[in-house]
């Protein structure tokens, strides 16, 4: 495999080369690289991971639009908190940062 490099960055990976830019270089790669990838002084450099922030992982577990409307619709026939619960429970699990 070769990874095409611009600017220390991949920016394409393929089986062969092809011709580019001249300020672009082809370099050897296998096949764990990828154009999230890095690259200076012959090294690979796999892409950091950027911490989430409180509101991202809220997003991620609040239930569904529809799930919410569905639980506070049997909250109301039932009176059950299940909607307040869970809500509740993805900002305990994610809090706010003071």
């Amino acid at each position: 495999m070769k990874a095409l490099i611009a600017d220390n960055k991949v920016i394409e990976i393929a089986e062969t080369e092809f011709e580019v830019n001249s300020n672009w270089q082809w370099v050897d790669c296998d096949n764990s690289i990828t154009t999230r990838h890095t690259y200076e002084d012959g090294t690979f450099t796999a892409p950091t991971t950027v911490e989430k922030t409180f509101a991202q992982k809220r997003i991620e577990e609040y239930p569904s639009i529809g799930d919410q409307l569905d639980m506070q619709y049997w909250d109301a026939v039932n009176g059950t908190t299940t909607w307040k619960d869970a809500i509740a429970q993805v900002k305990a699990d994610n809090p706010k940062p003071e």
